[in-house]
């Protein structure tokens, strides 16, 4: 009878999962792992490997424990980071692989899991200092008072910063040279656009010339 696999996928962060940052990764070691095999059903969990409240890895466990399904993830730090908790996982009814270590007997999961608690305790505890070093230079840490004093200074920056790079972009100088003579000539601004595009010109993010961007570009160096 051919193995069941129910696969698990954890991401740290909400940005993560929205974004499929890390995810698309795991499915690929697991689809690599597998071959021809396709899970019965994939689960996906938005939380820290530290914390070992897990709706989805119950449910995931649950399944396994009903069809005689193997529980599979991509690399043992994806399933915890805590050695107890990932010490009761391996101690339970349901087989679990790791990707990265198909062939590890659980004496040598649990060393490996014990040096992976260590490094996040480690990244933890330097980042708990440098927040520390910062606040005794005298800088506000999470001051809502702070951050809203310059939020305007922080959005006139950045705009600041935007209209620099778009006047410093090779290809708008470019394009301006040839617009200032099409302007002239009293061109349309499809006109003028097919004309670049014509000529090889693109933009300052390397793509075909419209109405809007030749307008934009006529505002911004203000050509008319």
């Amino acid at each position: 009878m051919k193995q069941k696999y129910v696969a698990y996928l954890r991401v740290s962060t909400q940005k993560q999962g929205y974004s499929g940052l890390g995810l698309e990764a795991q499915r690929e070691i697991i689809h690599n792992h597998l071959h021809d095999t396709t899970p019965i059903a994939e689960f996906v969990e938005v939380e820290s490997g530290r914390k070992s409240d897990r709706p989805k890895l119950k449910e995931a466990l649950a399944l396994c424990r009903k069809d005689g399904a193997t529980l599979i993830v991509a690399k043992l730090d994806r399933l915890a980071r805590s050695v107890s908790f990932l010490s009761s996982l391996l101690e339970s009814d349901v087989d679990i692989v790791f990707c990265d270590f198909p062939q590890a007997n659980k004496m040598v999961l649990h060393i490996i899991s014990a040096i992976s608690q260590y490094e996040a305790e480690l990244i933890a505890a330097r980042t708990k200092a440098s927040l520390q070093a910062k606040k005794a230079r005298g800088f506000k840490l999470g001051n809502p008072e702070h951050l809203l004093n310059k939020h305007k200074q922080a959005i006139q920056n950045s705009i600041r910063t935007c209209r620099v790079k778009a006047d410093n972009n090779p290809n708008n100088k470019r394009a301006v040279a040839i617009l200032r003579i099409l302007v002239k000539e009293n061109r349309s601004y499809s006109e003028m656009a097919n004309i670049l595009n014509q000529e090889g010109f693109v933009t300052s993010r390397g793509c075909s010339f419209t109405k809007s961007t030749v307008y934009k570009l006529i505002k911004r160096y203000k050509l008319s």
